[in-house]
C-alpha cells in the first residue's frame, strides 16, 4: 500500500477509534447510572437521531464545498464538542452532557463521513470500489475492535469524563496525520461543481428524485432500513441486556463489542480478496443480519446471545459494501454527495427508532421480544424489496 493512502486510513483509524469510545460510553453509562434498558434505549434514539438527521445537509455541503475542508473540519469541531461539553459537566454535573456531546460528535461524524464517500473515488482510481470500500472500512473496524477495550482499560483507571477528554486528543491526531497526509499526496480533488442559484430545498428534492428514479435505489433504501433495524435494536439494548439480563461484567461487554467488530474485519478481508456477485454480496450479507438477530432474540443465555450479536455487527458492514458499491456505479458524480446525504438519512432512521421502540417495549432489562419482533420485521421489508426489484429491473441492468 501507497505511504499516502495508508495515511489516509491511519487519519480514518484515529477518527474512529474515538467515536467508537463514545460510543461505547453512552449506553454502559446510562444503564449503570439508571440500571434502566428503556432509558438506555432512549439515551441511544437522542444520541443517533441528530447524526441521520444531518446526512442531507452534509451531503449538500459536501456537493458545493471541498470535501478536504469539510472533513478537517468536522475533526476539529469534535476537539471543541469534548472540551466544552466536559467543561459543562465540569462546572454543572449530570449524563446529559455525554449525550450532547455523543450526539454532536455524531453530527459533526456525519459530515466527515459523507466528505470521506465523495473523495474516495478519486482517491482511489482505478481501484475495484468494493476493494477500496472495504479497506476503508477495515480501518474503521480495527478501530471498532480497539475501540471498547481501550475505553474498557480507561474506565478503569478514569472517570468517563477524562475518558471523554482523551477522545479530543484522538481527534487532533487524526488531524494531524490527515495534514501530513495532504502535502505528501500527489492526489488532485476535482472542484465543486458550480450550482445555479436556486431554492434552500433545491438539493434535497434531487437527491430524493434520484433515489426515486435510479434502478434499485429505492429497494435498496427499504432493504438497509430494515437491516437498520435490527442493528438498532442490538445496539441500543447490548449494554444492559448482557450486563443486565445475562449478569456479566463490564470487561465482558468490551469482549463482546471487540468480537463483534473483529468478526467484521475478518468479513472484510475475505471482500477484498473475493470478487463476488453484487447480488449474491447482497443475499449474504443480508442473510447473515437476519440469522443474528434470530439467534439473539431466542437465546436463553449469554453464549447464544453473543453469537447473534456477532453475527449481525458483522455482516451490517458486508450490507454497507453491497449499497456503497451500487450506489457509487450509478449516482453522477456531481450529485453524489446530496443523493448519498438523502440514501443515508431514509437507511439509518430506522436506528434511533428501533431505540425509541425499546425505551417503549422492552421489560426491565430483557429486549429479546423486541429484537425478535425487529428481525422478522426485517425479513419481510427485504423479502418485498427484492420482489420489488425484480419485478422492475430489466434483465440489462440487473445486478452483476
Amino acid at each position: 500500500m501507497r505511504a499516502d493512502h495508508l495515511l489516509f486510513y491511519t487519519s480514518l483509524f484515529f477518527t474512529r477509534l474515538a467515536d467508537q469510545v463514545l460510543l461505547f460510553l453512552v449506553p454502559l453509562v446510562v444503564f449503570q447510572t439508571t440500571q434502566s434498558v428503556a432509558w438506555s434505549g432512549l439515551a441511544f434514539f437522542v444520541e443517533t437521531c441528530p447524526r441521520f438527521f444531518a446526512f442531507p445537509v452534509c451531503g449538500a455541503l459536501c456537493d458545493r464545498h471541498s470535501p478536504l475542508a469539510l472533513l478537517r473540519g468536522s475533526q476539529r469541531l469534535r476537539v471543541l464538542a469534548c472540551v466544552l461539553c466536559m467543561s459543562g459537566y465540569a462546572a454543572w454535573g449530570g449524563l446529559a452532557w455525554l449525550v450532547v456531546l455523543s450526539g454532536l460528535c455524531g453530527i459533526f461524524s456525519t459530515q466527515g463521513l459523507i466528505a470521506r464517500e465523495v473523495m474516495l473515488p478519486q482517491l482511489f482510481k482505478g481501484v475495484r470500489f468494493e476493494k477500496v470500500a472495504a479497506q476503508s472500512q477495515l480501518a474503521d473496524q480495527v478501530a471498532t475492535v480497539l475501540g471498547p477495550l481501550l475505553a474498557a482499560a480507561l474506565l478503569g483507571w478514569w472517570h468517563w469524563a477524562w475518558v471523554a477528554l482523551a477522545c479530543a486528543l484522538a481527534f487532533v491526531i487524526a488531524d494531524l496525520i490527515l495534514s501530513v497526509w495532504r502535502r505528501m499526496s500527489s492526489v488532485q480533488l476535482s472542484p465543486p461543481a458550480q450550482h445555479a442559484a436556486g431554492h434552500w430545498t433545491q438539493p434535497y428534492r434531487t437527491g430524493l428524485g434520484l433515489v426515486w428514479s435510479l434502478p434499485g435505489l429505492k429497494q435498496l433504501t427499504v432493504i438497509t432500513a430494515g437491516v437498520n433495524l435490527v442493528l438498532g435494536v442490538s445496539l441500543a439494548t447490548s449494554a444492559a441486556m448482557l450486563t443486565g439480563w445475562h449478569q456479566r461484567s463490564n470487561a465482558d461487554y468490551a469482549l463482546l463489542q471487540a468480537a463483534s467488530a473483529l468478526a467484521t474485519v475478518l468479513i472484510l478481508l475475505l471482500l477484498t480478496r473475493v470478487q463476488w456477485a453484487l447480488s449474491k454480496l447482497g443475499i449474504v450479507a443480508c442473510s447473515g443480519v437476519f440469522l443474528g438477530g434470530l439467534i439473539s432474540g431466542l437465546s436463553p443465555g449469554p453464549w447464544g446471545y453473543a453469537a447473534g450479536f456477532i453475527l449481525v455487527v458483522g455482516f451490517d458492514k458486508m450490507v454497507s459494501v453491497f449499497i456503497r458499491t451500487h450506489r457509487a456505479r450509478i449516482i453522477p458524480a456531481g450529485d453524489l454527495g446530496k443523493t448519498t446525504g438523502v440514501i443515508v438519512l431514509l437507511n439509518n432512521m430506522s436506528q434511533p427508532l428501533a431505540g425509541l421502540l425499546v425505551g417503549f417495549f422492552a421489560t426491565g432489562s430483557d429486549s429479546r421480544a423486541v429484537i425478535l419482533a425487529l428481525t422478522l420485521c426485517m425479513g419481510l421489508m427485504a423479502v418485498l424489496a427484492a420482489w420489488s426489484w425484480r419485478k422492475t429491473l430489466s434483465p440489462q441492468i440487473r445486478l452483476r
